[in-house]
């Protein structure tokens, strides 16, 4: 039975049993979940640096924004907090849509 040891989509185990086959699992605690989350984001987000074309990519990004969904939950906060914060960032600092690549900075 080959080991995957790695979190998963809710529907996963479902999936896995109408098709017949035998799974063993565990739910996460708490901080373990954080945990695990953190280590499927970097997993999500290298997917999406390989991605060559428009819905790769567009399925690697809805990866990550649900697993930043499941991050709110556990740390008990909404994706409006979330939104909230990046909106007052954007305000202060600006976004990223220009696309600026700073080369260096007169040190003082």
């Amino acid at each position: 039975m080959p080991v995957y040891n790695k979190l998963v989509r809710d529907n996963i185990l479902n999936i896995i049993q109408k098709d017949g086959l035998r799974y063993e699992s565990r739910l996460l605690k708490p901080e373990e979940h954080l945990v695990e989350i953190k280590k499927k984001l970097y997993e999500e987000v290298k997917e999406f640096d390989e991605t060559t074309n428009t819905h790769d990519a567009l399925e690697e990004m809805a990866d990550i924004l649900e697993l930043l969904h499941a991050a709110l939950r556990v740390q008990n906060h909404t994706f409006e907090d979330l939104e909230q914060i990046r909106v007052a960032k954007k305000n202060k600092r600006g976004g990223f849509e220009e696309g600026i690549y700073l080369l260096e900075v007169e040190d003082r």
